[in-house]
């Protein structure tokens, strides 16, 4: 299992449930509503994956 270490971000979804969270490592978002697991959020662009 990975692990994972997270810092909560502040937005006003977190009123109703819906907070974000950024991942230490790397900087990716992901997004937990209510008490659901967090899930990532979108997808990551790679710079290897855009076109020249």
């Amino acid at each position: 299992m990975p692990y994972y270490v997270f810092k909560e971000i502040w937005t006003p979804l977190k009123l109703f449930g819906i907070r974000f969270f950024k991942q230490s490592d790397n900087g990716r978002l992901w997004v937990k509503i209510g008490s659901r697991r967090r899930k990532p959020l979108g997808k990551r662009v790679d710079d290897s994956d855009v076109a020249q």
